[in-house]
């Protein structure tokens, strides 16, 4: 370096023999103002994404496996498939549902429940660690069972009886059922829906409207045609059986009671009994929600699922569904929107809800390593490979959320690099000042002998010490405005933000990566200024003076 260095470390002071010059100094200043300002915001984005994809991991799954249908009972073969996976950690089964919940005079619409298995949710979700009150050990109940598959309709029960499910599968686990057994008397089965309709219709056939005709030629009655014995498919009437019209005279009366008397069990209200309310299924609800429905650690609430109406894939009505749960714990995410419209309860007790019997929405898997998730669920698509199934993981599952954090994170650290671009005008223009006020003594340093590439690295050091310094105490202060917002966090509106403070992350990558290219812009703007001084000739000089 030797000459070089000694003339830039000169050009950088000022002519009454400061540390420093006002340009140089200037010039610094603005290099560390825009990295300190990269860096911040760089931070605080990355906190954003941070934040959101803890949240997000911390009540949901990494992999989940879906299917194609609603009818998904065969989900523990699905579990002992993805055990063997390398990777996963952890396999649990879960239902989610819209549902409304009700606690006195207070409702809360739109509110997913999710059943998940008490005894698995450790493996797979961060839940337990959220909770602020109370915990999961009342989420299930010491005599639940999964729930039996509701009646469909005729169709579904065989000539032994049992429900079936779709195309002639029992409902619990799903085995072939073996075809009924026709009878003597009639080539139908006994039990099947065409016998059942067969005896309604020779019942039609002897209720019907011209029953008083039919029923002449057995009782002999004036007018009639001539009795003959009834035949083998018909019953005779008793000989003092009605004929006609039965309605007595004036028609039907009766007197309903003006109170309803019910049952002294059915009165009751669980609720309202300390041990009856102890009885009762768990339930674990956000910290948003327990304030807005005023509840507490022990209170009442009524799930109902609001689906009614008539069920095309099971050719019924469905009235709604409501149970009764006791709050056993409290969570607190961090996340307004899952604080407020998530709820989770026992499996079985999610499951009852629906008629599908012991069915789940999906399966849900956590991996070791969230950044491998993406090969993870391509892993299992390969495993599963029958179209019946589809997988996702947690960045697809929340994908419009994370590439708008990513697309922000991207536009603002593209904006604020803007500032040390313009920081780098600010050391090209320091340079040709200095190159300009020092021409006379930049042409006596050549006429001395001095090359052309000792000039051009002595302003190249100069602008690397201006970048050098900006960058180092940008970086500084950039450290410093973090560690004040960690300190004193900034309130957000959980409404519009979803979390309560501002988020800040400082990864070392990024300083390093912000420092790099401040040094690296400040260098390129030492390129022209440099030239410019080590093609200077003195003659030149010397003419222009």
């Amino acid at each position: 370096m030797g000459f070089p260095l000694d003339l830039a470390l000169r050009y950088m002071g000022s002519k009454k023999r400061a540390f420093i010059s006002v340009g140089t100094m200037f010039a610094t200043l603005g290099v560390a103002l825009g990295v300190g300002a990269l860096a911040t915001v760089m931070s605080v984005t990355g906190g954003f994404r941070a934040q959101f994809r803890e949240k997000v991991l911390g009540v949901n799954a990494h992999v989940l496996v879906l299917k194609y249908a609603t009818d998904f009972r065969e989900y523990r073969q699905v579990m002992e498939k993805m055990k063997s996976v390398p990777g996963v950690t952890g396999v649990a089964p879960f239902v989610i549902n819209p549902m409304m919940i009700t606690h006195g005079d207070r409702t809360a619409t739109g509110v997913l429940l999710k059943g998940v298995d008490p005894a698995k949710v450790k493996d797979v979700l961060d839940l337990p660690r959220h909770v602020v009150e109370g915990s999961l050990d009342g989420l299930r109940l010491t005599d639940a069972k999964p729930p039996d598959r509701r009646r469909k309709g005729l169709i579904d029960d065989d000539a032994l009886g049992r429900k079936t499910s779709g195309f002639g599968s029992d409902a619990d686990n799903g085995d072939p059922l073996p075809p009924p057994a026709a009878s003597a008397e009639s080539p139908l089965p006994k039990g099947s829906a065409l016998k059942q309709i067969e005896e309604i219709v020779k019942q039609e056939a002897l209720t019907g409207p011209d029953v008083s005709s039919r029923a002449s030629m057995y009782d002999g009655s004036p007018g009639a045609p001539p009795t003959k014995e009834p035949s083998d498919d018909e019953v005779a009437l008793p000989a003092d059986a009605p004929v006609g019209n039965i309605v007595p005279n004036g028609g039907y009366q009766g007197e309903l009671p003006e109170d309803d008397a019910l049952p002294p069990d059915l009165v009751q209200d669980p609720c309202n009994d300390p041990t009856g309310a102890k009885k009762l299924p768990g339930i674990v609800i956000g910290t948003t929600l327990k304030r807005n429905l005023e509840v507490k650690i022990g209170d009442c609430l009524q799930v109902t699922s609001p689906t009614i109406g008539f069920s095309y894939s099971r050719g019924s009505m469905r009235a709604p569904v409501a149970k009764q749960f006791r709050v056993t714990a409290v969570f607190d995410a961090g996340f307004d929107q899952y604080d407020s419209k998530l709820v989770y309860t026992d499996l079985y007790e999610a499951q009852a809800f629906y008629d599908t019997g012991d069915s789940v929405t999906g399966v849900e898997m956590k991996v070791a390593d969230i950044e491998q998730a993406r090969d993870i669920a391509r892993t299992i698509d390969k495993l599963l490979a029958n179209g019946v199934y589809h997988t996702l993981d947690w960045e697809e599952l929340n994908h419009g959320l994370f590439t708008a954090l990513q697309i922000q994170q991207l536009l603002m650290s593209f904006v604020l690099a803007l500032i040390i671009v313009v920081a780098a005008f600010t050391v090209i223009a320091t340079l040709i000042m200095v190159v300009l006020d020092k021409k006379k003594e930049i042409a006596v340093i050549k006429a001395m002998g001095a090359s052309d590439s000792a000039v051009l690295r002595s302003f190249v050091y100069q602008g690397g010490f201006i970048g050098l310094f900006g960058t180092a105490f940008g970086l500084l202060l950039g450290i410093v405005v973090c560690k004040l917002l960690l300190v004193y966090a900034l309130p957000l509106d959980p409404k519009v933000y979803f979390i309560s403070h501002l988020p800040v992350q400082v990864r070392p990558l990024q300083f390093v990566m912000v420092g790099v290219f401040a040094i690296f812009v400040c260098l390129a703007a030492t390129i022209w200024p440099a030239l410019y001084a080590s093609r200077l000739r003195p003659a030149e000089a010397f003419r222009d003076q």
